[in-house]
């Protein structure tokens, strides 16, 4: 049941309230299902997320009793009122469309707030889409939106189940990645990013994984001159995006 007091952390718990949320077409954001649960129910659960190509998050029960205090029967479930996109789909439309593919991918960025912040920026400079994890990400939820002043409306967000895969499929489309990493030897403003192309950001504290890092085409940073070596990853994507609007305008044929 969804009650009053978890309704502003969007998430239901229960096995029928939760199979139900699915079959009503509710988008998961996140589900938690407790170790070893069983039974028939959790049966019919099962096979309606393996149906909906929902993977749940399987953690003991202490995790989820942090969740809520009432009966949860195991399940836990926070939905999103955001939908979610393949990136699949996604590449083939903005090509038949005539547009230059310019997208962001996120990898693994666990604050809400700069998850928000960077979508509000995002939508903003007129990112097509955002590419981010199916685990380990920011939920996106009430306070993520809110955060982004409602740009998670307007923008389309892709989840992934492995975000090296996704790079690859980027490639094989005529995309460049770029990854944003202060081990970079090339500033952002000595690439191109006119061309089809997509910007990595990595996790607050460990940057991008090395899976994703290794299958980028090119590795990228902002130049550094305080004794302060790095910047919140909300206001380098910013930074950077922003370089990328300059040399689209400039690039533009003028009328």
């Amino acid at each position: 049941m969804l009650t009053n007091e978890n309704k502003k952390d969007d998430f239901i718990f229960g096995l029928r309230p939760v199979i139900e949320a699915i079959e009503a077409g509710k988008t998961i954001d996140k589900i938690f299902v407790q170790n070893a649960l069983q039974g028939p129910i959790y049966a019919e659960l099962k096979t309606i997320l393996a149906q909906h190509k929902i993977r749940p998050n399987y953690v003991p029960i202490e995790k989820l009793n942090r969740f809520t205090r009432k009966n949860h029967q195991g399940v836990v479930a926070f939905i999103s009122d955001v939908p979610f996109h393949r990136v699949e789909n996604i590449v083939p439309q903005l090509f038949e469309e005539g547009k230059t593919p310019f997208l962001l991918i996120l990898d693994r960025l666990t604050d809400v707030r700069n998850f928000g912040a960077i979508c509000r920026t995002a939508e903003c400079v007129g990112v097509d889409a955002i590419i981010i994890p199916e685990k380990g990400g920011a939920p996106i939820n009430s306070d993520a939106i809110k955060t982004s002043a409602g740009a998670l409306y307007n923008i389309k967000i892709c989840k992934e189940p492995n975000l090296a895969h996704a790079v690859d499929f980027l490639q094989q489309s005529g995309i460049s990645v770029f990854a944003a990493t202060e081990k970079a030897q090339k500033l952002i403003y000595d690439v191109n990013f006119t061309e089809p192309c997509a910007i990595v950001m990595g996790n607050e504290e460990t940057g991008i994984s090395k899976e994703v890092m290794h299958h980028s085409d090119e590795k990228i940073k902002l130049p550094i001159e305080g004794k302060t070596q790095s910047l919140n990853v909300s206001v380098a994507c910013g930074a950077i995006l922003y370089e990328a609007v300059r040399q689209k305008i400039v690039a533009a044929p003028s009328v």
